[in-house]
């Protein structure tokens, strides 16, 4: 994903590229940030993906090492339901309450169908990730 919003590795080009895709999964906890650096890293993907016109976000925060919740999960899901991305996020639903074939699954494919083969590992419902369905640029 850094080179989605970075500097393009192959060309050095600083311009945002055109995506086939209005749906990306974004892994927030890679390279094992801290809370404030996850949060800080969201907002400026957040900025982004809205330049790019990305319509939703499969958000990789994890679930904690007990399996409990961590704090970046627990970080963004207060965060989320603070409204602090209330101006870039329309809609979010957290992993544990999209399960595989349930209402939340079908509802979140009938608005967005591009989220169908990321919502394929959400089996049982999956603590670690959270849709964001994100606000349209006019």
């Amino acid at each position: 994903m850094r080179a989605l919003f970075n500097q393009c590795p192959h060309c050095g080009s600083d311009s945002l590229p055109i995506l086939g895709s209005d749906t990306i999964e974004l892994n927030i906890k890679q390279d094992g940030p801290y809370v404030d650096e996850a949060l800080d890293r969201l907002t400026d993907y957040l900025r982004k993906c809205i330049d790019l016109r990305i319509k939703a976000i499969v958000l990789i925060h994890g679930y904690g090492s007990r399996g409990e919740g961590g704090r970046i999960k627990w970080a963004i899901h207060d965060a989320l339901q603070n409204n602090r991305y209330a101006d870039r996020v329309d809609e979010y639903h957290f992993g544990e309450a999209v399960a595989f074939g349930g209402e939340a699954y079908h509802a979140l494919l009938r608005r967005r169908p591009g989220l169908k083969p990321y919502l394929k590992r959400f089996k049982e419902g999956n603590a670690g990730m959270t849709v964001l369905l994100l606000k349209s640029v006019i």
